[in-house]
């Protein structure tokens, strides 16, 4: 297994490789994030993590940025160029799925509320 030094490293991202989202590009999208993440210089401040399942499916293929704890849904290549692009501060064009603000995950007025699984168990 590998260690890296992660001096110097200012965010995070999280790129799902679940089933749903290998279905969906999830391996071509990981592979042009990190690819332009080179392009452009930032491996020692972006660290890149594949993931399994982050529990979001249907929002294929999930990626999560922290520390802003922003969730996306990136379906294509280009989209994975844009979003790293944002990242480096060149433009704003991809809007998170989900925000966390003030302590809590906000779903942003464009990601269709789906009824998901509850995390708690009802007692019976």
């Amino acid at each position: 297994m590998t260690t890296w030094n992660l001096n110097g490293v200012q965010s995070h991202v999280l790129i799902c490789n679940g089933s749903s989202c290998m279905r969906k590009e999830g391996e071509e999208i990981t592979q042009k994030i990190r690819a332009e993440i080179t392009a452009r210089n930032l491996d020692e401040q972006i660290h890149t993590s594949r993931t399994r399942c982050n529990g979001r499916c249907k929002d294929a293929c999930v990626v999560v940025h922290y520390p802003k704890g922003d969730w996306y849904s990136i379906t294509s290549e280009e989209e994975a160029t844009r979003f790293v692009a944002q990242l480096a501060g060149e433009q704003k064009t991809v809007v998170p799925r989900i925000t966390f603000e003030n302590g809590t995950f906000v779903r942003n007025e464009d990601t269709p509320a789906i009824k998901g699984i509850s995390k708690v168990k009802e007692e019976v």
